[in-house]
């Protein structure tokens, strides 16, 4: 079957056509490179057991939470009240879109911009001012369909695939259990911090939720790419799940001063919480947002669901008056949501540099 010009930029395309070197675009240059002979061991991240209706246990799940923010700005949790069968569905849909979906069929869903909902892939590039050849931009390795979800006066399915059958449904659904598990997470995080439970959803506001599957093709050059480049989230709490291929790695300071990315082991029955920026704002930097990114795999595809909880764009974030006084003052700015995401699509999600600027002099 003939792929129009546009099917021919995706990702998997690329992948299908028997390539055995990635094109220039895609290749990171030397100090964003995955250096695979320094992955940790994958099983670092944190743990916590949630068990919402046990009472007797919040104390201590607070506890672990604390910890995990402090250390990591990530966690898994389990006990988390969302179906597994709901997170095996949403997985199985997004698996069935990308690889059963003809590319035709894709391409009615093609997104137009890097901030717009449906098909895409050129979300997260980025410019590479150290190269001194002709290639502006480097691109992810990986292909994506975003979905605008909450407030429910942006979700519209019918922008949505209609195959498989039950992708609607099953996106709907889950938006909705992951906005009351992200009500939790936060209400928990907040009282970690000896805030009230409500502290820091009521800085955020009503939560402006996207979620975005993400596909990633084998790669014939995995040393030289990456899925999706080192970031933090902008917005408040992400919430992911991935299939069973690892390929995320988050990034971890050492008690050596040195940092290290961690390979994150994949865990079907549990969610992944990665504190994003403003959530760091918030908490005036008690806790901090997680740099993560995601390497490529030269053998197996990846799928990965990831559900961003953001404040409206004309909110303004600073941290709370609880957790500022004359030893512990301010250290970031005010800033409106709606400027601060305009700047990390400007400039490039490169690490942590957007909300680095926003730190205020000490």
């Amino acid at each position: 079957m003939e792929v129009s010009e546009e099917g021919t930029r995706r990702v998997q395309h690329l992948a299908q056509s028997g390539l055995s070197r990635v094109p220039p675009e895609y290749i990171q240059p030397l100090h964003t490179r995955p250096l695979f002979h320094t992955r940790t061991d994958p099983r670092n991240i944190p743990l916590i057991d949630l068990s919402f209706f046990d009472p007797t246990r919040r104390a201590s799940t607070r506890e672990s939470i604390a910890s995990a923010c402090r250390d990591w700005g990530a966690f898994h949790v389990t006990n988390h009240g969302v179906p597994l069968s709901l997170l095996d569905a949403i997985r199985r849909a997004g698996r069935a879109f990308f690889t059963e979906c003809p590319m035709p069929e894709k391409l009615r869903y093609a997104c137009s911009t890097a901030a717009s909902e449906g098909y895409g892939s050129k979300m997260l590039a980025t410019s590479d001012q150290q190269q001194d050849d002709a290639v502006a931009h480097i691109l992810d390795w990986r292909d994506y369909f975003d979905h605008h979800t909450l407030p429910l006066s942006r979700r519209n399915p019918d922008r949505w695939p209609e195959f498989p059958p039950d992708y609607r449904d099953t996106v709907a659904r889950y938006s909705d259990e992951m906005k009351i598990l992200a009500q939790k997470l936060l209400a928990l995080i907040s009282e970690s911090l000896g805030l009230r439970a409500s502290c820091i959803e009521d800085a955020v506001g009503e939560f402006y939720q996207n979620i975005t599957i993400s596909f990633y093709p084998p790669c014939p050059e995995p040393d030289l790419t990456l899925g999706l480049q080192s970031h933090s989230d902008i917005g408040a709490i992400s919430l992911l799940i991935q299939d069973d291929v690892e390929g995320l790695q988050v990034l971890k300071s050492g008690d050596d001063g040195g940092d290290k990315w961690v390979t994150v082991e994949p865990l079907s029955d549990a969610v992944l919480v990665l504190l994003a920026d403003q959530t760091e704002i918030i908490t005036n930097g008690r806790y901090r947002s997680c740099e993560h990114r995601a390497i490529t795999n030269p053998d197996r595809a990846r799928l990965s669901v990831a559900t961003f909880h953001d404040p409206a764009k004309t909110v303004k974030i600073s941290p709370v008056s609880e957790l500022i006084d004359e030893s512990s003052p301010a250290k970031y700015r005010d800033v409106v949501y709606g400027d601060y995401v305009f700047s990390w699509y400007t400039k490039g999600p490169e690490g942590k540099r957007n909300i680095d600027a926003v730190v205020l002099d000490s």
